[in-house]
């Protein structure tokens, strides 16, 4: 089940989010074969064309760390106002050829609006 967690967002900056991933037992997880996606929507029933995905990157795989992060123009162009997100980390089970998906962090965030533009 995934973590619930908010954040607050100002339209118009860069901004980025360090993930710490562990597994059920407290230890780093191990993110080597992992990949991250995450997105961004201002409702759960928004469309494609409302949808904004977060650029990813593993930082360090053994220590289970991964920065998301939206530049200036991506917030800029977000609505102020509440938006739902979600995290999921997937790979391939050696085992079973398989994808297996794993959502581990969902919430919202808070477009606070821009003034200077």
């Amino acid at each position: 089940m995934a973590q619930y967690q908010e954040f607050t967002f100002d339209q118009g900056t860069n901004t980025s989010i360090e993930l710490h991933l562990v597994d059920a037992n407290g230890a780093a997880k191990n993110l080597l074969g992992h990949t991250i996606t995450s997105k961004i929507k201002k409702t759960f029933n928004s469309d494609s064309s409302e949808t904004t995905s977060f650029a990813t990157q593993i930082t360090n795989a053994s220590a289970g760390i991964a920065t998301l992060s939206l530049t200036n123009v991506q917030t800029n162009a977000l609505k102020a106002g509440r938006h739902v997100y979600d995290i999921e980390l997937s790979h391939v089970d050696s085992a079973t050829s398989d994808t297996i998906v794993e959502r581990v962090l969902e919430g919202r965030i808070q477009v606070t609006p821009s003034v200077t533009k």
